[in-house]
């Protein structure tokens, strides 16, 4: 039977999800204005109401889209091309998703953007201060930021890296995308008292890594902010996000937040203690250690760094073993690759090439664990330093 730890990749439809998707099948547009148009039109809103409840924002700052990377481009790229001045300079943390990095030297490529970057920590954590240092400059467009690191699962001050950006007058676009679920999502508080177009003005989720079906996400966008949409047509969406809106996944997107949500507390101290019980199994390989944060991140998340052994290496032992792992972001065509994250921590090459991440799901046992402990420790050992040496 095989085991499943890749829940940062994408996690199972959750069952509450797929049946709120099934019952919201309704053969009508929500922009019609007949009787069956405005019944999808109040499963729409209804969903967008549950949405904003759980985010913490207003129902009409809530834009439905494809998923995180739709999100991310629309914030990214929308607040570059709504800019009113000449400021020019992106902030970019070090470690960011590549759906955030690849769309930043889009615009530095093709519309002159120019890249401010800041420093992560040994823990991939945003430093507030080196945000403000960069901010400083004065020729900030605006800020993104991970709420949570999506591959090492620590997560970030955002209160913080929001008053920075608020203090700095620019806007800041956070991604939640490895966060919702995880930790609790707080719009309007994070946003604080800023005013305008600048502070938290967007937020990133997506709906397959809460359970909800692929191809579902959002982006909150404050209703005070300045953003240009990425494509056109019938203004739905504030004009945010033209095209015929998917009712059916709004509705299951909406359930499947609520769910995680709801679990979210207990879940995280299972989790706290699965990763606890990994790791003392691990603890017999000295050259196996924890990266990130140990206390502030995802207690779903386990990344390891495996000093000596190439993580490609250790992740076909253990799918041949029937665990499913991953060194990183899944969002690179399929392929593994060194970790940029590891390598911007100040770890090194080396390093980059020689980590695992495991993400647990609601459905994570000991016994899992206990499997994919033995796996992992049969694996470094055929792989690692104790293999060359025997040769």
């Amino acid at each position: 039977m095989s085991v499943y730890l890749d829940h940062g990749a994408t996690t199972p439809l959750r069952a509450q999800a797929r049946m709120a998707w099934l019952e919201a099948q309704v053969a009508a547009n929500p922009s019609s204005v007949h009787a069956d148009g405005q019944r999808a039109r109040r499963l729409l809103e209804d969903a967008r109401d549950r949405v904003a409840a759980v985010a913490e924002c207003d129902p009409i700052e809530v834009v439905f889209t494809s998923g995180g990377t739709e999100s991310i481009n629309l914030a990214v790229k929308g607040l570059w091309w709504s800019r009113t001045d000449d400021r020019r300079a992106i902030a970019l943390p070090d470690g960011e998703h590549h759906a955030t990095m690849e769309s930043v030297d889009w615009l530095a490529e093709r519309e002159g953007a120019r890249i401010a970057p800041v420093p992560i920590d040994m823990d991939a954590r945003i430093d507030p201060d080196a945000v403000a240092t960069v901010l400083a400059a004065g020729d900030t467009a605006f800020l993104t930021a991970l709420v949570a690191n999506n591959e090492v699962g620590t997560v970030n001050d955002v209160e913080r890296i929001a008053e920075v950006a608020a203090a700095g007058n620019v806007p800041l676009h956070l991604d939640a995308v490895s966060a919702a679920g995880h930790v609790p999502l707080a719009f309007r508080s994070w946003r604080g008292s800023a005013e305008g177009h600048s502070g938290l003005v967007a937020l990133s989720v997506s709906g397959h890594k809460l359970g909800a079906p692929v191809g579902t996400g959002a982006l909150v966008v404050s209703r005070y902010a300045r953003l240009a949409a990425l494509q056109h047509g019938g203004g739905q969406q504030r004009g945010l996000r033209a095209g015929t809106q998917d009712v059916a996944g709004a509705t299951a997107l909406a359930v499947a937040l609520e769910c995680a949500e709801a679990e979210r507390q207990d879940l995280a101290r299972r989790h706290a203690a699965l990763r606890a019980r990994l790791l003392k199994r691990l603890a017999a390989e000295p050259g196996i250690r924890l990266l990130g944060d140990p206390e502030r991140r995802v207690h779903a998340n386990v990344h390891l760094h495996l000093a000596g052994a190439q993580g490609e290496s250790v992740l076909y032992l253990l799918d041949l073993a029937g665990v499913s792992a991953s060194t990183g972001s899944a969002c690179q065509a399929g392929v593994t690759e060194a970790s940029h994250v590891v390598r911007a921590m100040g770890l090194g090459d080396e390093a980059s090439r020689q980590v695992l991440r495991l993400t647990m799901g609601s459905d994570t046992t000991e016994s899992d664990i206990d499997t994919a402990a033995g796996a992992i420790l049969e694996a470094y050992r055929r792989v690692g330093p104790a293999s060359r040496s025997r040769v």
